[in-house]
């Protein structure tokens, strides 16, 4: 959506428009110049100065509430994140205590996030930064990558947001600036083919600022922003991510597989524990359907059955067969807990 201060108000809509035209006409007259580079920096930046949100998130430097908040944000609107976001860091305060609780908690915390494998991945994340990293967050971007549910962009936005690196990384609302400006009536657009136009501009000497605004503006630019206010900053161009190379359609939810697995996490998790007669009033699909979506819940480590019933998995356990149970909760690693690269 338009920030509040912007929606409706159409001389400033007219005036962002006006100044997104001069720098498109002059990156298609002259290319990438070091002109047209500091035309797209003082865009940015002024829209970030005059318009950009202030998220709890951008308040700390410290590298698991920013973790946490990266996980969150992979697959879910950030207005839904800011309600769960302090509940799950009052919940879970530090990597450790994450770490040691049980997988139902942790998935009851998550509940309303969506997309709840994402949990177990922080989950078994927070497992090996203790075992395997002293109960400090690495702020180092390949070991991050190793981790689970994290891949490269999230590895790169943890580095930079919590030590101010000048990494380059993209993600849906970065990737939708870029397109916007630089790849015009362009389709299919890599990401590879991003990256090199993110270095040449991004603010080496501010990037954490710089990917705030990034995102802040390629927020604004979203298919939510409709109305002729919100025309005004889109243009005519609609959401410049569906002419990316990454772009899928998300499926409908409706009626999914990942309704029923939502369903079945929400009635189990509170009481721990249900049977197959539970399970067939609950999730009224075939039984053939049924059985493959229990055995997916099962191979993804939300339960175990036994008796006809099935159980949450409590065991928190580290990816790639690395670290046990006993490790996460004595870890031997905090004896000798690495310093500083914070």
């Amino acid at each position: 959506m338009l920030p509040e201060d912007m929606a409706g108000n159409r001389p400033v809509l007219e005036e962002l428009s006006r100044k997104e035209e001069s720098l498109r006409a002059a990156c298609r007259e002259k290319g990438l110049t070091p002109g047209v580079v500091g035309m797209f920096r003082r865009l940015l930046m002024s829209f970030y100065g005059a318009h950009g949100r202030d998220l709890p998130w951008r308040r700390t430097r410290d590298p698991y509430r920013i973790l946490v908040s990266e996980f969150m944000l992979q697959q879910t609107r950030v207005e839904r994140v800011l309600s769960k976001y302090p509940e799950f860091l009052e919940r879970f305060p530090d990597v450790g205590i994450l770490a040691r609780a049980p997988r139902r908690d942790v998935l009851l915390a998550w509940q309303g996030l969506g997309y709840n494998r994402r949990a177990i991945a922080l989950h078994e994340t927070a497992g090996r930064v203790v075992v395997e990293c002293g109960g400090e967050i690495p702020l180092d971007r390949a070991t991050l990558d190793s981790f689970p549910g994290i891949g490269s962009a999230t590895a790169g936005a943890v580095v930079v947001f919590s030590a101010n690196r000048p990494l380059v990384f993209i993600e849906t609302n970065i990737r939708r600036v870029y397109i916007h400006f630089f790849f015009p009536g362009a389709a299919r657009v890599h990401d590879r083919e991003i990256e090199p136009i993110l270095e040449r501009t991004m603010l080496k000497s501010r990037p954490r600022d710089f990917y705030y605004a990034l995102m802040d503006y390629g927020s604004a630019l979203t298919k939510g922003s409709r109305g002729p206010d919100g025309s005004l900053l889109r243009g005519r161009h609609g959401n410049p991510n569906i002419r990316s190379a990454a772009y899928s359609p998300q499926s409908s939810f409706e009626g999914s597989d990942r309704q029923v697995r939502g369903t079945i996490l929400r009635r189990l998790l509170p009481v721990g524990e249900l049977t197959g007669e539970n399970l067939k009033s609950l999730a009224p699909v075939g039984a053939d359907r049924l059985e493959r979506i229990l055995r997916g819940l099962e191979r993804d480590g939300f339960i175990k059955r036994a008796g006809g019933k099935i159980r949450c998995r409590e065991t928190p356990e580290a990816s790639g067969g690395k670290g046990s149970f006993e490790e996460v909760r004595n870890p031997p690693a905090m004896r000798t807990r690495r310093r500083g690269g914070r």
